[in-house]
């Protein structure tokens, strides 16, 4: 007898507890495989003291494969699921396709950031769901710090030391109040020049910090964000976002350089595709955590509407605690449906929530107790300690180094602008150059929420901070591998810029369209640009979802190399299954450097191979000679 196949779609907080639960129980008695983006589990609460430098991101990292025995692990992102044929289709991280059949299939896909059709937000603001997003905030306020002390103009100065963040819940709080305490603590020591101090906004059309907590655990958290300077505004949000600022629904302008997005989150509409009955975008699930009529399908965390039995009527919420509770009852029952053992309902007792505030402050009320202080600071790094599934030692240590150091303001500038775009399914994974981007994975394809085909675009939070003149900042105006932004390498150089205006069709000037890297072709993939929409066929298509919702399964676009005009047809290898009618998702191209003399470029070298993204406009495009004619170590 064949043994059962278990494949379990998603490594967070339910998916990772799902197949830990399930590697005990089954007793290598089963086929467990786990498909992930990464081959990592990320701790989501503490991922505020990241992006303030108090941990590392590899102490919230837990390793899958160091920590799941005799578990599996696939790493691609699922794109479409068969269910009569028992099978998932996904794709990796390097463009190849696979298969994965099961005989029982748990779905813990997560969730991604909450849009709403707000103009300019999908342009300006970034989320805060996965690391690649706390680490470019880091290095984001830090250079808007250091830039805003070595500026003269005050008005520069206020607008680059102003921190905006929608959304006042749990981690709109946190990243608020770490923030503050992180630019305060670089401007102690490099004073601005103006005598201006870091000011941080936390918005929210809600009438108190954290609504849906206790209304002392809210309190504590406003009196504390207060003390410390932030500007809580409460039943006030972002009607529009500029590339210098935002405007807010009271009719004030806000002059900003950063725009955080902590509203919230929806379910990965990955589930959307399966055609079952939904609840708002999560699927429905018995108290068994089990989708009628349908024996071999669970689902569990954030994409499942699971049944509050303590409360009848309503579903349990969209939370890191049930998330965590639901792995291991879904493990449970389905050990109990390949015939070993009796399924549980799920059922829950609410412990308690807990707030890290910076420092020696936290809100917290463990078994209905409410704290504040330092005593509360304590219970919550306690707790936090006891939920992690590992890493706890060197969390301790970066605490205490914290506690004792000061912190390292320093920018790295391994993430850039444009790989974190607002509009993503995948916030876990940043966006590479040279990868294969698959098809309806970020939002500048058609469907998505709030404004479709922007989400390449930096805007005013292109690294360097002035996308349209930053090299490595915005890439292309609303699309991956779309026309690059003036002065941007690659693109068309600006005026009175050495080396003038390239010919047309020359590596570093303007690249000829329906060529990689340049202007989409008409109704191809990529064709429609953001600045061609109006804002009401943005608004429209917020309501359909993401592209992954279609329920036919994506495919990775075949990466094209630099190719001449002639015979280039702009068309990706293999078509895109997703429907709608957006972009296929291609890849972005790196594009090569302006020309650096006075008239036609030079002759470049050889063409990279393909699937290679040509270098850079410092990188020689051949090997290295020597100009006295002996060979230099290296040389063929």
């Amino acid at each position: 007898m064949s043994r059962p196949r278990i494949v379990i779609v998603g490594a967070g907080f339910a998916g990772y507890r799902t197949a830990r639960t399930l590697s005990r129980l089954t007793r290598h008695q089963a086929d467990i495989t786990l498909l992930n983006p990464t081959d990592y589990f990320l701790y989501l609460p503490l991922l505020p003291q990241v992006a303030a430098g108090i941990l590392e991101p590899r102490r919230v990292s837990v390793s899958l494969s160091g920590t799941l025995p005799h578990v599996r692990l696939v790493l691609g992102e699922a794109d479409g699921i068969d269910l009569d044929g028992r099978t998932v289709h996904y794709t990796g991280p390097e463009g190849g396709e696979g298969t994965l059949a099961y005989d029982r299939l748990v779905l813990a896909a997560g969730s991604v950031n909450k849009l709403l059709p707000i103009p300019g937000v999908a342009e300006h603001a970034h989320g805060f769901r996965g690391l690649p997003e706390a680490l470019y905030l880091r290095d984001h306020v830090t250079r808007q710090v250091e830039l805003a002390a070595a500026a003269d103009d005050r008005a520069e100065c206020a607008a680059r030391c102003t921190f905006v963040v929608v959304g006042a819940g749990y981690t709109g709080t946190e990243v608020a109040a770490h923030g503050a305490m992180y630019t305060d603590a670089q401007v102690r020591r490099h004073p601005m020049r103006t005598g201006m101090r870091p000011r941080w906004m936390l918005l929210d059309v809600a009438p108190r910090v954290m609504p849906e907590m206790d209304e002392r655990l809210s309190r504590t958290a406003e009196r504390v964000l207060r003390q410390r300077g932030v500007d809580v505004r409460m039943g006030t949000s972002v009607k529009e976002a500029t590339h210098d600022g935002v405007v807010l629904t009271d009719g004030s302008t806000v002059d900003t350089r950063t725009l955080v997005w902590c509203v919230g989150v929806r379910p990965d509409p990955l589930v959307e595709s399966l055609g079952l009955p939904m609840e708002r975008g999560r699927l429905l699930v018995d108290p068994h955590l089990q989708v009628p009529g349908r024996p071999e399908l669970f689902a569990c965390g954030d994409v499942a509407a699971v049944p509050d039995l303590n409360q009848p009527g309503q579903y349990t919420p969209m939370t890191a605690q049930h998330a965590w509770r639901h792995g291991k009852v879904c493990a449970h029952n389905v050990v109990a449906s390949l015939g070993r053992g009796q399924r549980r309902a799920y059922r829950h007792r609410d412990m308690g929530f807990v707030v890290d505030l910076g420092g020696a402050k936290a809100a917290a009320n463990p078994l209905g107790l409410p704290m504040s202080g330092p005593a509360a600071g304590a219970v919550t790094r306690g707790y936090h300690l006891a939920a992690m599934p590992g890493n706890r030692v060197r969390v301790a240590a970066d605490w205490l180094l914290d506690a004792v150091l000061p912190r390292q303001a320093v920018q790295l500038g391994l993430v850039r602008s444009w790989s974190v775009p607002l509009e993503s399914s995948s916030p876990e994974v940043a966006r590479v150059p040279g990868r294969p981007e698959q098809s309806g994975k970020d939002a500048g394809t058609a469907g998505t929420a709030g404004t479709a085909g922007t989400a390449g675009t930096a805007g005013k939070h292109a690294d360097g901070d002035e996308g349209k003149k930053q090299p490595g900042g915005e890439p292309a105006k609303g699309q991956p591998g779309g026309e690059p932004g003036k002065n941007q390498p690659g693109g068309e150089p600006g005026k009175n810029q050495p080396g003038g205006e390239p010919g047309k069709n020359q590596p570093g000037g303007e690249p000829a369209k329906n060529q990689p890297g340049g202007e989409p072709a008409e109704r191809g993939p990529d064709a429609a640009s953001a600045g061609s929409r109006s804002h009401g066929e943005r608004a429209k298509r917020s309501q359909s979802g993401s592209p992954r919702a279609s329920g036919k399964p994506r495919r990775a676009v075949e990466a094209a190399g630099p190719r001449s005009a002639r015979g280039g047809s702009g068309k990706p290898g293999k078509s895109s299954r997703a429907s709608g009618t957006g972009s296929a998702g291609k890849r972005p191209t790196a594009p090569s450097g302006p020309s650096r003399s006075a008239g036609q470029p030079a002759d470049p070298g050889p063409e990279p191979p393909a699937h290679q993204p040509p270098p850079g406009p410092d990188i020689a495009p051949g090997p290295v000679r020597r100009t006295d004619g002996r060979a230099v170590e290296g040389d063929s």
